[in-house]
């Protein structure tokens, strides 16, 4: 069972089957039975491990999403955490080492929702809200690779995502915003899960199959595949190191960043003078804080940008973390 977990986690982050019956290709790749591979995918959900099975959507092209900030008094962090985490909106809520100690992803159908729901946060909270959404992508959705023996974050066998400026957050073309409903929060774990999934949406099982193929090709899915919670297999320490690039060099910086093995995740973001001079994000994560800190030193020495002005914002408390959920007028 070690080793089918091993396998399903590691090879089916991506490259998931658009096959009438998935579930099967991946059981006899696997040498296993259907039933006992969607038995143990129901046990590894339940336990964390695996998010979903679904769709990873690349940002800003359905709907619209931002990285959030607030400074807490630490006495009231939780608390505060806890009244984020009751909007719908919010997908991931983490505390971090740093002035700046509350962090959150909000996502909705469009800019006006992502304001709407900021501003109601702020006003029930008592707190400012720092809004910083994203600007460009150089290395975003790495995944993470399980190795017999070891866990490494997956690199070279991916490849460098180059620097792209993600489209204003737009519907996509096509009407699949019923689609896009229907598999936010994953595939349904049964035999013929597309065939489902147009039962409800009435239309035929190649009709659901043939839409989620047009939305990898065109990107608006980056991946679809087993989307699995980094810290429950073994990556406990993950930092955010964010930078003070000079505008002229951001996107040369990025793509180097986003480059190196261990870093995970690589984005430009706006500044917020004065407070947040940074303009240049990455994320880290390892088996331990000494490996993402031995990590951060190589990176900024190879690199040779230990003299910019940055900060390392290690991550503590996870208050939330799901899937993006968008939801869309009729």
């Amino acid at each position: 069972m070690e080793t089918l977990t091993r396998r399903l986690l590691n090879d089916f982050q991506r490259e998931f089957p658009l096959h009438p019956e998935p579930f099967d290709c991946i059981a006899r790749k696997l040498q296993t039975s259907t039933g006992t591979l969607l038995d143990h995918l129901r046990e590894l959900q339940v336990s964390g491990v695996v998010s979903r099975v679904g769709p990873v959507f690349r940002p800003n092209t359905v709907g619209a999403s931002t990285l959030a900030a607030m400074a807490v008094p630490a006495a009231q962090l939780e608390q505060v955490a806890m009244q984020i985490n009751e909007f719908p909106q919010v997908n991931h809520n983490y505390e971090r080492e740093h002035r700046y100690n509350l962090w959150f992803v909000v996502t909705a159908q469009d800019r006006q929702a992502i304001d709407r729901t900021l501003g109601e946060i702020q006003r029930q909270t008592g707190y400012h809200v720092m809004s910083l959404p994203l600007l460009k992508d150089y290395h975003i959705d790495l995944g993470f690779h399980m190795q017999f023996g070891q866990q490494e974050a997956v690199q070279a066998a991916l490849g460098l995502m180059r620097a792209e400026t993600p489209p204003p957050g737009q519907r996509p073309a096509g009407g699949a915003e019923d689609l896009i409903e229907a598999i936010q929060d994953g595939l349904p774990l049964v035999t013929r899960p597309y065939a489902d999934i147009a039962n409800r949406l009435g239309c035929t099982e190649a009709d659901v199959i043939e839409r989620l193929r047009g939305m990898l090709e065109t990107g608006v899915i980056k991946r679809l595949g087993v989307v699995v919670r980094h810290r429950e297999l073994g990556y406990r320490a993950n930092a955010m190191v964010v930078w003070d690039v000079p505008d002229e060099r951001v996107d040369a910086i990025g793509l180097q960043l986003g480059d190196q093995d261990c870093v995970t995740l690589c984005y430009q973001r706006p500044r917020r003078l004065p407070d947040w001079p940074y303009n240049l994000f990455c994320m880290l994560h390892g088996k331990d804080r000494s490996e993402v800190e031995a990590c951060i030193e190589r990176t900024a020495a190879v690199l040779d940008i230990g003299t910019l002005p940055h900060a390392v914002l290690f991550s503590g408390r996870r208050f939330k973390q799901r899937g993006a959920r968008y939801r869309y007028q009729r």
